[in-house]
């Protein structure tokens, strides 16, 4: 800051510190939401395929542009079919949640070895059932394989998924109901709902404060260098503060987005968009950048997501309250260019 009469406001939020490098290109859904209303898995899994532009009629009542033509830049996710290959229990101590047991399927899909080995253990589900008292919540254990998606990755990712349900008992019902199956995306969500979706950003490298933070290039001849801080804080302490802006990570974190809207959702080849016309095709000439052709089940969020092409990203029913009831959008026109 030099020589400034006046202060300013800090540069850059300290919101996301550390910046650092995610340990996993896997994102990590560490909260679930509530739902004690219907017994059903609370999220899914996929692979982002690119950007495309959705043209819809505005629903949001009280706006100027309602009952007109909206175009929204949308990302087509590719959703191949999860498998639900077990079950884990956890209970509660005074440090918290601690994984209990585990319990898997006797049909476990074929690959699976390349990730971890398990087998079926029929005294985990009875040790399950005479434990209902200890166990504080249940989710499910899924995998999804990459290949099944036209992507060359034959290592399946295994993740843990949130289950809905009014007691410990309909949960465990519902899960040993599904344990072996394939559950598709139509399964989870619904064309007009809104969903959280959570991958690792687009790697940048080491970047400088000027675009790490925003911080202001230099006044020219102020001083030797131009792109470096005017300070690094007061002479005491003798000590250079976290919230100071310097260079560093820029890139791979993990970051939620809140309440993105589901514009389309394909399953078994039948979708709103194949329904439209013969322009309506998924998939631009030639297939998306970076990633191919989609082959297989997606959903078209509106807005972007983070991420590259082929990364895995998690959705999962939104945690933030919201109450608009699910209303299907109109779609006129979808655009793949």
């Amino acid at each position: 800051m030099g020589h400034r009469k006046y202060s300013s406001p800090r540069r850059g939020s300290l919101a996301f510190y550390p910046r650092v490098r995610a340990k996993s290109e896997e994102a990590r859904l560490r909260n679930w939401p509530q739902h004690n209303d219907n017994t059903s898995l609370l999220g899914f899994a996929g692979f982002k395929a690119g950007q495309i532009q959705v043209m819809t009629i505005d629903d949001k009542e009280k706006t100027p542009n309602f009952g007109k033509q909206l175009d929204n830049p949308s990302t087509v996710i590719a959703t191949p079919p999860v498998n639900i290959i077990g079950m884990r229990c956890y209970r509660k101590d005074v440090y918290g949640e601690k994984a209990f047991i585990d319990a898997y399927s006797k049909d476990l899909p074929k690959g699976l070895e390349r990730k971890f080995k398990t087998k079926y253990n029929e005294k985990s589900f009875e040790t399950i059932e005479s434990s209902f008292d200890l166990i504080s919540s249940f989710f499910a254990i899924a995998s999804v394989f990459p290949n099944k998606a036209n992507l060359a990755q034959k290592k399946p990712f295994v993740f843990e998924i949130g289950v809905s349900g009014k007691d410990n008992k309909t949960k465990y019902e519902y899960l040993k109901g599904i344990l072996g199956k394939e559950i598709k995306i139509s399964d989870v969500f619904q064309t007009g709902q809104v969903i959280d979706v959570s991958g690792i950003t687009r790697g940048k490298g080491i970047e400088g404060p000027i675009t790490r933070f925003g911080v202001k290039r230099k006044q020219h001849k102020s001083r030797k260098s131009v792109r470096a801080l005017g300070t690094l804080g007061p002479i005491s302490p003798a000590v250079v503060m976290y919230s100071v802006p310097r260079q560093g990570q820029r890139g791979f974190h993990q970051r939620t987005e809140y309440n993105k809207r589901i514009l389309l959702v394909s399953s078994d080849g039948s979708s709103q968009a194949a329904s439209l016309s013969s322009k309506a095709s998924i998939n631009p000439p030639g297939g998306f950048k970076h990633f191919g052709v989609v082959t297989t089940d997606y959903i078209v969020v509106r807005g972007s997501i983070p991420g590259v092409p082929k990364r895995l990203v998690k959705m999962r029913q939104p945690i933030r309250n919201t109450t608009k009831k699910v209303i299907e959008p109109k779609v006129i026109e979808v655009i793949a260019k």
